[in-house]
């Protein structure tokens, strides 16, 4: 059998990153370093001295960080529509990592493939055990959410019940992504904990009352993906001190809370616990729907089915094997059936107070 295509990915060579680098104006000086991502291919590239721009980037080596877009994933009208949303976002003073607007604009096309230039900016994972940082991270969560609320997206899909579950099952089980000896049983409780969800939890206002008159869960423009690793701390010493918000790649319309539950740690003492630092300081800037707090457990459910369908389709990129070796096992989807099984206790089981 002949060789498989090589990924798109592959075209990204080190010239390449530099030549497209350069065709939007900027030089660098050779150094290069990949940085983490999965979703799409992301450099930190070192600027000339004297190169335009080159004083937006921090420190003594100026830099910028370069992201191409995973190919046929987003439009470009979606991704000009999570730029201007950044923009918006620090417009209002929210600390967001936007792209730079370069000769009028924030993506750019070379050979083929879209991409974005933003500032390089540092940090660290924040350290989710202290109440005073969860306090101020739900502070800027309320101010990135009152932006959120002022508009809703054109061109950007919704954190829902059909994409984030029903769609992706479909997909899955339609590709034959399951070991025929676990498909059944994945399906089965896959497709119990959407009629929950659907049937149930994810209405908490006027669907699941009956009464026009009590008003439905608001949904606004989110992050939406807003697990640890994309908030950076520093210092609050330092000027700009505290949390600042990366990647809003994923960014969607949904209930508030999507952008909280990811947050909490695993054990219920220890969410309740960090559920309520987290809304201290969330709700010093803006209110607070409890009724979202019913949601917690559909949205974790929802996002697990998700992520299996986000691995399956992009098994061709050779970074996804490499980083999930056991998935598409059956010990693999054994592993999800147990975790949806537990899933469908979890959203039965009385929500977080706070």
């Amino acid at each position: 059998m002949p060789d498989a295509a090589p990924h798109p990915f592959a075209t990204l060579t080190p010239d390449f990153v530099l030549d497209a680098l350069a065709s939007v104006g900027l030089v660098g000086d050779g150094r290069l370093m990949t940085l983490n991502s999965y979703e799409n291919r992301v450099y930190l590239a070192h600027l000339e001295p004297g190169t335009p721009l080159a004083d937006t980037a921090q420190g003594a080596h100026p830099a910028v960080v370069l992201k191409f877009y995973r190919p046929g994933r987003w439009a470009p009208e979606q991704i000009e529509e999570e730029h201007a949303f950044a923009h918006e976002l620090m417009a209002a003073e929210v600390p967001v990592v936007g792209p730079l607007l370069i000769d009028g604009r924030t993506l750019h096309e070379y050979e083929g493939f879209r991409f974005s230039v933003s500032p390089r900016r540092g940090g660290r994972t924040p350290e989710l055990g202290d109440d005073e940082t969860l306090e101020w991270i739900g502070r800027f969560l309320a101010r990135l959410h009152a932006v959120g609320a002022r508009r809703p997206f054109v061109h950007r899909p919704a954190v829902d019940v059909t994409s984030y579950g029903r769609e992706p099952r479909d997909w899955l089980l339609a590709h034959g992504a399951l070991p025929l000896e676990v498909e059944r049983a994945w399906a089965d409780v896959c497709q119990e904990a959407i009629e929950l969800i659907a049937s149930s939890a994810w209405h908490t206002g006027a669907e699941r009352q009956n009464d026009p008159q009590t008003p439905g869960i608001a949904t606004l423009r989110l992050h939406a993906d807003c697990h640890p690793g994309n908030i950076l701390w520093t210092p609050a010493d330092l000027p700009g001190g505290g949390p600042h918000f990366v990647d809003l790649d994923d960014c969607r319309s949904g209930p508030a809370v999507q952008d909280l539950w990811m947050l909490l740690p695993g054990e219920r003492v220890e969410r309740q616990r960090a559920l309520g630092a987290l809304l201290d300081g969330y709700e010093q800037m803006r209110e607070f729907d409890r009724r979202e707090l019913a949601l917690i457990e559909p949205l974790r459910t929802l996002r697990l089915i998700h992520y299996s369908a986000w691995i399956a389709r992009r098994w061709d990129d050779p970074a996804f094997p490499a980083a999930f070796p056991d998935f598409g096992t059956p010990d693999y989807w054994r592993g999800q059936i147990d975790t949806l099984v537990d899933q469908l206790e979890a959203m039965q089981a009385p929500p977080l107070l706070a």
